[in-house]
């Protein structure tokens, strides 16, 4: 274990470099293929050089949780009002799952409770204890937008494996089906539906 912690020192791997092959190696060949020697392989170190940095390989998965709600938060950072951070961190949240689908199924199945992945939320938190919303509230607050980020990717479709929600109802009878047929009349992406609902979420809080 020494050597191997050695060998891991002096090639200047890091948990987050860790992580970063992780994401890598579940973007390429999916998360069922996850495993410490494959991940070795992927950071270039031997298998057992990786329970240096986590215990186990739940300990990874807790990881990855952690490194893509890292990702999303750095938009709280950023300056403005407490709605447009929020929906900042709602659209990174998003992005960040749009690029590495084949994630999405963990976020979906396993809580955030590493120490960096409360560090997010504490963040989040502390933009709405700031504009004045009680600590519930701002907690309720932060659980509803990351479920809705989440939900609404896991249940949209792929990119190009799949067509869109509303490409399946283009053969819909008018007749059988009119208050479809008409609000089919004015599409609306997928893009601008989100953000519709993130708005109306946010707006919902602020009216308390």
């Amino acid at each position: 274990m020494t050597a191997n912690r050695t060998r891991g020192q002096k090639a200047g791997l890091t948990r987050g470099a860790v992580l970063d092959g992780a994401v890598r190696l579940v973007d390429r060949e999916g998360l069922g293929k996850l495993s410490m020697r494959r991940l070795g392989a992927e950071v270039d170190v031997e298998a057992m050089t990786l329970y240096n940095y986590f215990a186990n390989k739940d300990a990874l998965l807790d990881g990855l949780v952690e490194h893509l709600f890292s990702r999303a938060t750095l938009a709280l950072a950023d300056t403005g009002t407490w709605r447009e951070r929020m929906r900042d961190y709602a659209h990174a949240l998003r992005k960040t799952l749009v690029e590495h689908p084949n994630l999405v199924p963990l976020v979906v199945s396993r809580p955030a409770v590493t120490p960096e992945s409360l560090r997010v939320m504490e963040d989040g938190l502390a933009v709405l204890r700031e504009a004045g919303f009680p600590a519930r509230t701002a907690l309720d607050l932060v659980y509803s937008l990351n479920e809705y980020v989440i939900g609404h990717m896991a249940t949209a479709p792929r990119e190009g494996t799949a067509p869109a929600q509303e490409d399946h109802f283009a053969a819909i009878d008018p007749d059988a089906f009119p208050l479809i047929a008409e609000a089919l009349g004015s599409p609306r992406g997928e893009g601008e539906r989100f953000d519709r609902a993130v708005d109306a979420m946010l707006q919902g809080f602020a009216e308390g």
